[in-house]
């Protein structure tokens, strides 16, 4: 008997039986669900604004009004040129203007005088019509010279150079007693806006071209345009950015489209010409399934399987696709369906077409005790003995 006893134990451990009959597994019931199609690009800081403090009049440069890479105003003087010869010029043409209206004073007054002379005949109607030409091109005189007064006006003023915009100017690149040009190639100063700040961020044309008929074909909705940046030593940007618009071309030579994304940057951390990875969310999957990362298997192709709970009870294997993660789970965009029951908890020694006994994976795991006689070692040799 006891040799009767431990033979059968043995084959039903063999047919993969426990002895409390077809294995427990633990599953899910799987739902479609809105999953973020998220990306992660490089991009590059940008500038908000950028302008070159350049001369507009030629002088000697006299003095220079700023410190070196301090926040300077729109309005600011930056740079002293020489005014001596502008102010000689003011000055001249503001005498000139003083001629012009001497002159067209006397000539309008004669004109005036003339005028009932000619009806009385005393004078020639020509004498008359000469006297009133006269003074109209007074008149003009006085205008021409008022308006070269204000431009020896204007030229003195660009004697001391402004700053165009509110920024952080950078190291000069001219130094006092250097002679200066209006078309000169070099600017004196560069000044950059860095509060809100740019991120240019690259995306391949194809990829581009995928989300786009994505969207069109349906299950897949445009997303919110919030950005997160992973800086260059690994840490989080702590300020989300907006995503502001994308260029309506393709670069020829890197064959991608540039987005362009805004961040605050008040304390000055992000810096023009820094490399930085964008995260953001392109578009909402409203068709994904989310299945617990225990439940997907990838064989030594990184093809993934999960396990079903098919008709009789019975293990079903299914091929998905499951091209990257969301926290603890895995986002499958084929091969499943909402209602599918997903094997997630005992599938260690689980087979195809095997005989299971499925619980939800939130019930506790029940393990019995061997019963008497059945497969318990040395139960039934100590009742025998």
């Amino acid at each position: 008997m006891l040799l009767a006893s431990c033979s059968g134990g043995g084959q039903a451990e063999k047919k993969g039986r426990g002895p409390s009959g077809p294995a427990q597994v633990g599953y899910v019931v799987v739902q479609a669900a809105d999953v973020p199609v998220t990306a992660e690009l490089a991009g590059r800081v940008t500038a908000f604004q950028t302008s070159e403090v350049r001369p507009q009049v030629a002088g000697i440069v006299q003095k220079r009004l700023f410190r070196e890479g301090s926040l300077v105003r729109a309005g600011q003087t930056l740079y002293q040129i020489d005014p001596s010869l502008y102010q000689a010029q003011a000055a001249q043409a503001s005498a000139n203007l003083q001629s012009a209206r001497a002159s067209a004073e006397a000539a309008q007054v004669r004109a005036q005088r003339y005028r009932p002379l000619a009806e009385m005949e005393a004078v020639s109607k020509q004498d008359y019509t000469d006297a009133a030409a006269q003074a109209r091109q007074a008149q003009a005189a006085v205008a021409q010279n008022g308006a070269q007064l204000r431009t020896a006006q204007i030229n003195l003023r660009f004697t001391r150079v402004p700053a165009p915009i509110t920024g952080r100017i950078g190291r000069s690149l001219v130094t006092e007693g250097a002679l200066v040009t209006a078309n000169q190639g070099e600017p004196l100063a560069v000044i950059q806006r860095l509060d809100p700040i740019f991120v240019d961020i690259q995306q391949s044309s194809a990829d581009m071209l995928s989300m786009r008929k994505a969207l069109a074909k349906g299950g897949v909705a445009p997303a919110s345009a919030t950005v997160h940046l992973k800086l260059e030593d690994g840490s989080d940007y702590g300020y989300s950015g907006t995503v502001e618009f994308a260029e309506v071309m393709v670069n020829a030579n890197t064959g991608t489209v540039t987005l362009r994304a805004r961040f605050p940057n008040p304390e000055g951390l992000l810096l023009p010409g820094m490399f930085a990875r964008a995260i953001f969310d392109q578009a909402i999957n409203t068709r994904a399934i989310l299945v617990p990362q225990a439940g997907v298997a990838r064989d030594p192709r990184g093809n993934a399987t999960v396990f079903v709970v098919g008709p009789g009870n019975r293990a079903v294997a299914r091929s998905v696709v499951a091209e990257r993660t969301l926290g603890a789970n895995w986002v499958v965009t084929q091969g499943l369906a909402p209602g599918d029951k997903v094997i997630v908890q005992g599938t260690a020694n689980l087979r195809n077409d095997a005989e299971i006994r499925p619980v939800p994976y939130t019930a506790p795991q029940r393990i019995e005790a061997p019963k008497r006689g059945q497969g318990a070692q040395g139960g039934a040799t100590k009742k025998g003995g």
